[in-house]
């Protein structure tokens, strides 16, 4: 893709993740800066911020899992390396532990892939499924909706017993829900 490309496709996601009910009625909602080739962030967080809503980023801990700081603008990050892996953009701010993510209306997870039945694909690191097994364990229940290029919503995905499906995915061309057990 090249630069316009990707700016186009950003603009795209943000106005059709804007207009999820999910995120327009949240206080707060958890994402991430993206990286790579993943479809673009930045538009929708700076969307999100400038209607009001507290929007927490990860910080990548050692051990894989997440701690959450606040996003407040572009100015407000740091590209950080983390070993051989790839630099993410992460809160240069306070930082408010694991458990802040606990206190989401909405989380917006990145993916490799979806399928039919809402089971997305990560990058194999295990971050997300610490933070969708602190949710179930806090009893906390927000929105669980990924970003995707189009082309990344499949047939199947592998699964493991203890992946949770997310209620929609986001792509440039629009909105697909999932019903729980489908």
């Amino acid at each position: 893709m090249t630069p316009d490309d990707l700016r186009e496709t950003s603009a795209a996601l943000a106005g059709r993740a804007l207009e999820l009910p999910e995120l327009a009625g949240a206080g707060t909602v958890a994402a991430y800066v993206s990286v790579g080739s993943e479809p673009g962030t930045l538009a929708l967080l700076d969307a999100l911020r400038a209607r009001g809503v507290r929007v927490l980023l990860p910080a990548l801990l050692p051990d894989n899992d997440l701690d959450w700081g606040a996003y407040e603008s572009e100015g407000s990050l740091a590209r950080v390396q983390h070993g051989g892996r790839m630099a993410l953009f992460e809160p240069a701010g306070e930082r408010l532990g694991p458990g802040a993510v606990t206190t989401a209306d909405a989380v917006l997870l990145p993916g490799l892939a979806v399928d039919a039945r809402g089971m997305r694909l990560g990058r194999g690191g295990g971050s997300y499924d610490r933070v969708l097994a602190r949710l179930e364990r806090a009893g906390a229940h927000p929105a669980l909706v990924v970003l995707l290029y189009d082309s990344e919503v499949v047939e199947r995905v592998p699964a493991e017993p203890h992946d949770r499906p997310v209620a929609a995915v986001v792509t440039p061309s629009g909105v697909r829900r999932f019903r729980p057990g489908s």
